[in-house]
């Protein structure tokens, strides 16, 4: 099968070769319109750029690093589909890296990509990651970051977010509204953009509904639910409570397998000794015995942004920027785990 060209492209569509490379490369100067007519094309057409071609024109390595705290999560991986199906088509190259949720592999995952020109990065930060000195000497250096999930608030550039605050709100409002009073949240550590947020909207429905809000009920798991040991631990503390909580409400998805499985050990039934919403993409969501109650990110077209926003930065990096944190609203999907009788 022959290699269709940009030459081929701009015959078939009637337009100048610098246009279609243009439109290709996502540039501000070509309307949309034009850009949708090419991209369109040149997927149908199974065009591919030739990145050494591009490398050598551009100085670029037209490759782009992704450090995320771990592949093996539904959320995590739908965002990287997201990243890819942009990126591949703008003729980048997207490299994997994970922190495992440790601050030294994080910082060693960047020092590597940095080794290996990459023409920017996406991140989401681990949970231990407190120093972000490693990624403002990049930026300074003229290095463009995106931040996307977890994200630092110190540092100005693009970033994507889900709506937090909304999401845990809406699950912790529908625990209260099937008649749940005790309801605990078990978390990450305190000093994550996520927690931080999802703590806000889970204590704001809980002050809208007149229930006090009491410390006890919250439980932070210092490596973001990476230990098995230390989620069980802060679900059976809860369980060995005087008032033990009539629901949970985890805020990812190690953090809701490790309640079910100290729920199961225990022989509690769901919902009707403990009902429970995850903050999660899980899979096997509604698979689960019973079905998975879940707030549910966005998660493929916030890959999307992101990566649209790192590209932009790098190919336009004198252009004046305002940066933008751009927000997608969550969703909850109500199943059999919040919905049976509640005991008085």
């Amino acid at each position: 099968m022959e290699t269709i060209t940009i030459k081929d492209i701009a015959r078939a569509l009637n337009l100048s070769t610098s246009t279609v490379s243009r439109a290709l490369r996502n540039s501000y100067e070509i309307n949309t319109e034009t850009k949708k007519l090419v991209m369109e094309y040149a997927e149908k057409m199974n065009y591919r750029p030739n990145p050494i071609a591009l490398s050598l024109r551009d100085s670029k390595s037209k490759s782009i690093g992704v450090i995320i705290p771990e592949i093996a999560n539904n959320f995590f991986s739908q965002l990287i589909n997201g990243i890819e199906s942009i990126a591949y088509n703008l003729g980048y190259h997207v490299v994997i890296f994970q922190s495992h949720e440790s601050y030294e592999r994080e910082v060693a995952n960047t020092n590597y990509l940095v080794s290996r020109k990459v023409d920017g990065l996406l991140v989401s930060l681990s949970s231990l990651t407190t120093n972000l000195h490693h990624f403002e000497e990049l930026m300074e250096k003229g290095l463009p970051i995106v931040f996307f999930d977890r994200v630092p608030n110190e540092i100005e550039t693009h970033k994507v977010v889900a709506d937090n605050f909304f999401g845990s709100y809406e699950a912790t409002e529908h625990l209260i509204k099937t008649g749940r009073k005790r309801i605990a949240h078990i978390t990450s550590p305190i000093y994550l953009s996520i927690t931080t947020e999802r703590l806000a909207g889970y204590k704001k429905a809980l002050e809208d509904y007149g229930i006090a809000f009491d410390e006890s009920y919250v439980k932070y798991c210092h490596h973001g639910g990476k230990l098995a040991s230390e989620n069980e631990a802060a679900m059976q503390e809860l369980l060995d409570m005087a008032e033990p909580p009539d629901a949970i409400f985890p805020a990812s998805d190690r953090l809701t397998t490790g309640c079910l499985a100290v729920l199961q050990k225990n022989n509690i039934r769901i919902p009707d000794d403990m009902a429970i919403v995850g903050f999660t993409n899980i899979g096997v969501a509604e698979l689960l015995n019973p079905p998975l109650t879940a707030v549910v990110q966005p998660a493929m077209e916030m890959g999307q942004q992101a990566v649209e926003l790192l590209i932009k930065l790098i190919e336009h990096p004198k252009k004046t920027i305002e940066y933008e944190t751009k927000s997608f609203r969550t969703s909850l999907m109500i199943r059999e785990s919040s919905t049976g009788k509640v005991h008085a």
